[in-house]
């Protein structure tokens, strides 16, 4: 994991923080809202929502971290050097200094930022009709959380700045079924404090969340757009299921008592399965090959021969996380120079080329971060407790060994057993639980 900054870029940050903000249209007269986790500080996107003629205007504020890191800069190479924040139950490692991420450079309430602007028209199914990205000064004038929000939403009080927020992210998620997207919207396995401990838990996204996400979706989807135009850019890409992954998931579909009619596509099965069902989840879990493969693609003159990104089923770009993942201060130079045709900065065409292996390389740390967190916990949770017996689901199986999932607390983990019924509920009893090589395994008996 990357250490503590160096008293150089410590220095830097502060000086940058410090300048006035760079010039960019007044769009103050926006009344945007940040959503978020509970307790972010590091907050890149602000969003507006209002009607417009027989549509929508998605206003979506970015915060302009090209306005403080110099290119060729201590700043500049140390985000080079980390690519991404990293996330830990109780602190993180972040891209950027604290004094940028979490202050100067953070769209938070009340505070006249600079920010990447797009404004997307929509049309009354959701459909774009236009976009605008330019650079801006902008406030937000309130910071939300997402449990809050879903609250207010579901009693019809959501705030005025997102209360089309559901409106347009259904209009979205429907479009998207319609390009036959693969959406596997996983319970997501989370560590979280538990008073003066810890403890793992199965976590199922709220629908604002995936509201939300969906104008992100949107945003780096008209950024691929822009890019494609210009012909140049970088793409967040994932190839086309292979066929065998198709063929073994729809085993897995037949296995489990998944309807998949003839001719529908797998993200048209995923849109319809129930996560609460536990055969049905680990369904699920086997669809996650399906969106293997995953990279950025640069490109210069002609397309890339693979643009598209699977799971959404179109070209997609990042640009709307440049607080907390280094491409996207990258993908909004390009929109910017694309959309008011001017050249790419030199800076861009100088360092595009080796961002994929740089974020490569990223995404693996990230990766190996949470999976560690993860099983470091699970291994503490259960240590002193091997012999016992859990209530368990199996949610994928081999020849002699699979994965279960036991009720609680919410471990995936690995099992012994030949035969395991993927989707069946069994007793597996705990063998092992080592915290130092944070390993933990089970042995299947059926109940």
């Amino acid at each position: 994991m990357p250490g503590d900054f160096a008293a150089d870029v410590l220095s830097e940050a502060e000086r940058v923080a410090a300048q006035p903000v760079r010039p960019g249209d007044d769009a103050t007269d926006i009344p945007f809202v940040t959503v978020d986790p509970l307790g972010s500080k590091d907050l890149d996107q602000a969003v507006h929502i209002s009607r417009a003629d027989s549509g929508y205007l998605v206003s979506y504020a970015i915060a302009d971290v090209a306005s403080f890191v110099r290119p060729g800069s201590a700043l500049d190479e140390e985000t080079r050097r980390r690519g991404e924040t990293l996330y830990f139950p109780d602190t993180r490692v972040p891209l950027h200094p604290p004094v940028l991420s979490e202050d100067a450079a953070s769209l938070l309430p009340d505070q006249v930022r600079a920010a990447v602007l797009w404004q997307i028209g929509l049309d009354a199914s959701g459909e774009v009709t236009g976009v605008d990205v330019r650079r801006a000064h902008v406030r937000s004038v309130r910071q939300l959380d997402y449990d809050a929000l879903q609250k207010s939403m579901d009693a019809g009080q959501a705030p005025d700045a997102v209360a089309l927020l559901e409106e347009v992210g259904q209009l979205r998620l429907n479009l998207a079924w319609g390009r036959h997207a693969i959406d596997l919207n996983r319970p997501e396995q989370l560590v979280e404090r538990d008073g003066s401990t810890w403890r793992i838990a199965l976590r199922e996204p709220l629908p604002v969340e995936s509201y939300n996400a969906e104008i992100s979706l949107l945003t780096g989807m008209c950024a691929a757009r822009l890019m494609l135009e210009a012909g140049y850019g970088i793409l967040r890409t994932v190839p086309p299921p292979d066929p065998g992954a198709i063929d073994s998931l729809k085993r897995a579909a037949h296995a489990l008592g998944v309807d998949w009619p003839d001719g529908a596509a797998a993200g048209d099965v995923l849109a319809k399965v129930d996560r609460a069902n536990g055969r049905r989840v680990a369904f699920i879990d086997h669809a996650v090959a399906l969106l293997r493969g995953a990279g950025y693609t640069t490109f210069d003159g002609a397309p890339p021969r693979q643009p598209l990104h699977a799971g959404i089923a179109a070209p997609y770009a990042h640009v709307t996380a440049p607080l907390r993942r280094l491409v996207d201060r990258y993908g909004s130079e390009v929109c910017l120079a694309a959309h008011a045709k001017q050249p790419v900065p030199q800076w861009v065409r100088d360092r595009l080329p080796q961002l994929p292996q740089v974020m490569a390389d990223a995404d693996r740390r990230a990766h190996e971060a949470d999976r560690a967190t993860v099983d470091m916990t699970e291994a503490w949770m259960l240590a002193g407790r091997v012999g016992q017996q859990f209530a368990a689901t199996v949610i994928d199986a081999e020849k002699n060994s699979g994965t279960i999932v036991i009720d609680d607390p919410a471990v995936r983990a690995r099992c012994d057993g030949a035969q395991l019924p993927i989707g069946e509920r069994i007793t597996a009893t705990l063998i092992e639980a080592d915290i130092a090589r944070r390993t933990v395994r089970f042995e299947a008996r059926k109940s």
